[in-house]
């Protein structure tokens, strides 16, 4: 069955070229009897973040699904941080995209690729967890110490300005513009 497949390939600097990544996987996609949707090269990016062109336009078009698999030559290729790896791998399994690390022999259309996909979907569901966990807890932990949270409350002489002027029978937009603050601030006195 051909599917559709995405290519992603990355270099750290503008010196080097993906060409023996893209070399391999061609002809890996070309064994399997696959089809080429499109290939996204990142040249001078670091796989620190994922604040890279190519990458962004791939996971807009997963979203769209516009490709069946992912292939990357490796996972460092994808992403050097491990919490980003696994929220984009967690984001395809969502999206009922496959993906192979070609290089690594990872492919998570077997079964024991789909274990690991599994587990990658539990991290990811644990690191969410814990993340929520600490901000109440920060929270909690202000509320105690007696920390106002939120947006602070504007001066009572604007408070008072925006009753008048709103009185007077103008908009919250204009009532914003003539007192310099937001609209949605307004509305919270009006």
């Amino acid at each position: 069955m051909s599917k559709k497949v995405a290519i992603y390939a990355r270099v750290s600097t503008d010196r080097q070229t993906a060409d023996s990544q893209l070399h391999e996987i061609r002809e890996f996609v070309r064994r399997a009897k696959w089809t080429v949707y499109r290939e996204y090269v990142d040249a001078g990016f670091s796989g620190k973040n994922t604040q890279r062109p190519a990458f962004t336009e791939m996971l807009d078009d997963a979203r769209h699904r516009q490709f069946e698999l992912l292939i990357v030559w490796k996972l460092d290729r994808l992403s050097r941080s491990l919490r980003d790896l696994i929220t984009t791998l967690d984001e395809f399994g969502h999206l009922g995209i496959d993906f192979i690390s070609y290089d690594n022999q990872l492919d998570t259309s077997s079964p024991s690729g789909k274990l690991v996909f599994n587990i990658i979907g539990a991290v990811a569901e644990f690191e969410r967890d814990i993340i929520r966990e600490r901000v109440r807890a920060g929270l909690a932990n202000a509320r105690i110490k007696g920390k106002k949270l939120g947006r602070p409350q504007i001066p009572k002489s604007d408070q008072r300005k925006i009753i008048t002027l709103k009185k007077r029978g103008l908009s919250n937009r204009a009532i914003g513009k003539q007192l310099r603050i937001a609209e949605s601030t307004v509305r919270n006195y009006t």
